[in-house]
């Protein structure tokens, strides 16, 4: 990814907002003869997403089978009658900003469980569609909010992780989670979009297989249709379409990735469990409007659902990645240098390191640097025409702004 950094989406509280508990008594208003105030208390803990800071950049993949149906048909270059699904294929750019923690939130406990604190950053992500070149579509916007809970006795849960988004299609997430640190990179599983028999949770599900799902078929009810070109590129291939993550292992597997973080969440607790096998199941669901459950939508399970969204499952990984740059010949007073990030494959984002180097570079100088990257597949399961369809997206994501490279650097 390169060229000039375009207009990002941006999110952020007024610089006084912060939480914390409201005084149970009335503070008395400060005399010259008064005592200082007591120093504040520090927040609690973010945890793993004390690395959510800023603006990142990326780009990424989207699979979404999506209905169709007779009064509004989806017009395709070759016309499909009789199919009640499109696969809809998407090349992203994506942005996804970050707003300052927002300090101590007070959740009050019922006995036997005391109070807790919570701490949590507000996220805006935005998703735009580049599979044409020159056009750029937006399809997804989701505001939200990333909240860290500390461990409890009731529940008796260890720590964990809370995302908390809402949809402008009429749907709203809490997905609850852990995470885990590894050293090295991540071991980034395949998923599969093949979608599958609606039964109840837990029950056997049959995998039900289209068409619109073999790379070189012409003719299905798919967009884009013809896939020659993305084949020949190498963007939208069958490897990708049998498994999505793919794209993620093709990144890192020339990257030395240092140590990873590892974020599990769900908002269906049944699908997740913690480290700790005492703990009890985590909380979450999603709820959508009604227009998404359809017929019968008082049910968990509406007779006939336009689009219900059941069950979300991601894994993001935030990962410590180390590669060796060329800082130039450098004198005194220069100022910063800016120096692009490598990229292992084309088209992929890479970070910009900020340089300025504590003494002069008489001749061209190779420094080690790390930097952050954020990886996620997340994948949606939407319930329509008797089938659950798994919609899974991926995304390689960096810093928008230049990472500053310490003095340490150097030594």
């Amino acid at each position: 990814m390169s060229g000039p950094i375009k207009p990002r989406a941006n999110i952020s509280l007024p610089e006084d907002f912060l939480f914390g508990e409201v005084p149970s008594e009335p503070i008395a208003p400060r005399v010259a003869e008064a005592a200082p105030p007591p120093a504040p208390i520090a927040p609690p803990s973010l945890g793993p997403l004390a690395a959510f800071v800023g603006t990142w950049k990326g780009t990424g993949f989207n699979t979404i089978f999506r209905p169709n149906n007779s009064k509004t048909p989806t017009p395709l270059p070759i016309p499909v009658t009789g199919s009640d699904n499109i696969l809809e294929l998407n090349l992203t750019s994506e942005t996804l900003s970050f707003s300052p923690s927002l300090g101590s939130v007070p959740n009050r406990g019922s006995d036997p469980q005391g109070d807790i604190f919570l701490n949590g950053i507000p996220y805006l992500q935005v998703i735009n569609d580049v599979t044409n070149p020159g056009r750029t579509v937006g399809i997804h916007v989701e505001p939200g909010l990333w909240m860290n809970v500390p461990p409890t006795d009731s529940p008796s849960e260890g720590p964990t992780l809370v995302r908390m988004g809402s949809i402008p299609h009429g749907t709203t997430i809490e997905a609850q989670g852990f995470s885990a640190v590894i050293d090295g990179p991540p071991p980034i599983k395949p998923v599969d979009i093949t979608p599958f028999t609606t039964v109840a949770p837990g029950n056997t599900t049959t995998p039900i297989k289209f068409k619109s799902q073999t790379a070189d078929t012409q003719g299905t009810p798919r967009i884009p249709q013809d896939l020659t070109p993305f084949i020949a590129a190498g963007t939208i291939t069958q490897a990708i379409l049998d498994d999505p993550n793919s794209i993620l292992r093709n990144i890192i597997a020339g990257q030395k990735i240092v140590s990873t973080t590892t974020i599990f969440i769900s908002t269906n607790s049944a699908s997740l469990r913690s480290p700790n096998p005492a703990d009890t199941l985590f909380g979450g669901g999603t709820d959508n409007i009604a227009f998404l459950l359809g017929k019968d939508n008082d049910q968990p399970l509406p007779s006939l659902p336009n689009a219900q969204a059941l069950q979300m499952n991601a894994v993001f990984w935030i990962e410590t990645v180390e590669q060796t740059i060329t800082v130039p010949v450098f004198n005194a007073g220069d100022g910063t240098i800016l120096i692009n990030g490598e990229s292992k494959v084309p088209g992929q984002p890479f970070p910009v390191f900020s340089v300025t180097p504590p003494v002069a570079i008489p001749a061209p100088r190779q420094i080690k640097v790390t930097s952050t990257q954020i990886q996620y597949s997340q994948i949606v399961i939407l319930n329509f025409a008797n089938l659950s369809w798994p919609h899974v997206s991926v995304a390689t994501l960096v810093p928008a702004d230049p990472v500053v490279v310490p003095d340490s650097a150097f030594n």
